[in-house]
């Protein structure tokens, strides 16, 4: 089978892929939940002008020079109102967040008055409107605010409150399954034995499907057989999972089993290699309803092709409305060889020059099985297919890894 090219190959992963249902949340759980629909406000806010700060309520016209005096007739606190109008000469003392009383159209701050009794002396002349929120300044019942598609910030769930949403309607978290395979590994903590290495690729997987708003389950690590490859398949799909993500066995090695596994199970396969480098035995069909990729061993491999595809996916189950990672503009901040055919991802450090210009520095060695040198980038560098040697100084484009 040819190499696909990563823009292919990505087309195919998200070929289909629809939002989940919708479910009804509770503002406490709908943090970082994508709404399923547009959410307008119940409310207008603030729903009558108020008081922006602490001071007196009067009528612009009777407070317009220095030395006025007025009269104080009662008082405005936070949701306890004044019930009368303020007439001609008179005053309210009013708190921040108290409703402007009837005939007043200004509010002169209680530092800018010397107070007497019940009788004020303007210090400061008052100017209509001043310290003053008008009524829907903030927004009005009817407007739309929140965006289906939209993932919620802490801020926009803020604001669902404010408009007096209890429950927000948002899509299903996708649940990802997550199979490792081979002999040679053991869990953190042991003691290798030889020719064992010490499993990490799914912790990575776990934490990047979580962090975008996936329920994980965890299917441990299947043995070089094709037995325990089938079994850990065949409780992916008992689980209910929307993804399966297996890590390890998509090559072509004799004790490389995944494809085999998945094929024998009834996967319809749409792609397996990639022109890409690291990551270029991945692998991607469906089974059912269930989706499939199959990412390689190495771990740098492994983790590049889970952000570059598996979290694309998520995001378009998901249900928001922007899928795809945004490239950003940089300069190469190192030079960097001539590309072969496959597209590059370079792992990089990312410095900011004191005029803004982003740097992209490749780290000194990009072996796919560097965990450190992963740990340690910022970015992913992309260079095209047959793409020329490249100068310090040159422009280039970076995918964000997230912080």
């Amino acid at each position: 089978m040819a190499l696909m090219p990563v823009s292919d190959a990505l087309a195919a992963v998200l070929a289909g892929a629809e939002p989940l249902a919708e479910e009804s949340v509770s503002l406490d759980e709908a943090f970082h939940r994508v709404l399923a629909r547009d959410v307008a406000a119940r409310r207008t806010q603030p729903p009558q002008a108020m008081s922006a700060m602490d001071g007196y309520a009067v009528r612009a016209a009777d407070a317009a020079k220095v030395d006025a005096q007025l009269t104080v007739i009662g008082e405005v606190a936070a949701g306890r109102p004044y019930a009368g109008t303020v007439g001609a000469g008179e005053a309210v003392r009013i708190f921040t967040g108290g409703i402007v009383p009837d005939g007043a159209d200004a509010v002169v701050i209680q530092e800018d008055t010397v107070a007497d009794g019940r009788r004020i002396v303007i210090r400061e002349a008052a100017i209509a409107g001043r310290h003053i929120r008008p009524a829907g300044i903030d927004f009005r019942e009817g407007d739309v605010l929140l965006r289906k598609g939209a993932r919620l910030t802490e801020r926009d769930v803020a604001l669902a409150a404010g408009m007096n949403h209890p429950q927000l309607a948002v899509r299903r978290r996708p649940k990802v399954a997550i199979l490792a395979t081979g002999d040679e590994l053991v869990m953190p903590g042991s003691t290798p034995g030889h020719g064992q290495i010490v499993y990490s690729n799914g912790y990575a997987l776990h934490a990047l499907a979580r962090s975008e708003g996936a329920e994980t389950i965890d299917l441990g690590v299947a043995a070089d057989t094709l037995a325990a490859t089938t079994a850990g398949i065949r409780r992916a799909r008992e689980s209910g999972a929307d993804i399966l993500i297996t890590t390890g066995g998509a090559s072509v090695g004799d004790h490389d089993l995944v494809q085999q596994a998945l094929r024998e199970e009834g996967t319809a396969m749409a792609f397996w290699k990639i022109a890409m480098r690291p990551g270029k035995p991945m692998m991607n069909g469906q089974l059912g309803p269930m989706r499939v990729i199959g990412l390689p061993g190495n771990p740098v491999s492994s983790y590049v092709c889970a952000f570059l595809f598996m979290v694309p996916l998520i995001r378009a189950l998901s249900g928001r409305s922007a899928v795809h990672h945004r490239r950003e503009r940089a300069v190469l901040g190192r030079d960097v060889g001539a590309n072969d055919q496959r597209e590059d991802y370079l792992r990089a450090r990312l410095d900011m020059r004191d005029d803004g210009t982003l740097v992209a520095v490749p780290v000194d060695h990009q072996d796919s099985s560097l965990l450190a040198n992963l740990a340690a980038a910022q970015a992913l560098l992309v260079r095209p297919p047959f793409a020329p040697k490249a100068a310090t100084g040159m422009p280039c484009e970076v995918l964000r890894l997230p912080a």
